[in-house]
């Protein structure tokens, strides 16, 4: 992976959590305008994620280990939320996984 590909990989991530927290808040009490600003962000998640030139398949599953990752990481220091074992585990799953789409066979 390019230094590129990373800051593309970071910038979906934050937009996509961004996005999805814009929602959240939407429904619950934020209002409309936070829901249609979530859309708009998640758009644009989706055009900045698939500037990496790879196969869909690749891409995707390598971006969800980083995604899953983020948003892990965002749960438990953005919103403060306590982070149970088991996910952290199922997380070490979805990066292994991410890892051998990267790294596997071609």
């Amino acid at each position: 992976m390019t230094f590129l590909t990373w800051v593309i990989f970071i910038v979906a991530a934050l937009l996509e959590v961004g996005g999805d927290a814009a929602i959240r808040r939407g429904l619950r009490g934020g209002g409309l305008l936070f829901i249609l600003m979530g859309f708009v962000v998640l758009g644009s998640y989706g055009m900045v994620v698939n500037a990496v030139k790879w196969d869909f398949s690749k891409l995707l599953g390598v971006y969800v280990a980083f995604f899953s990752f983020v948003s892990v990481l965002c749960g438990r220091y953005i919103f403060k939320e306590s982070i149970p074992s088991s996910t952290w585990i199922g997380l070490a799953v979805i990066i292994v996984g991410g890892l051998i789409i990267q790294f596997g066979r071609r």
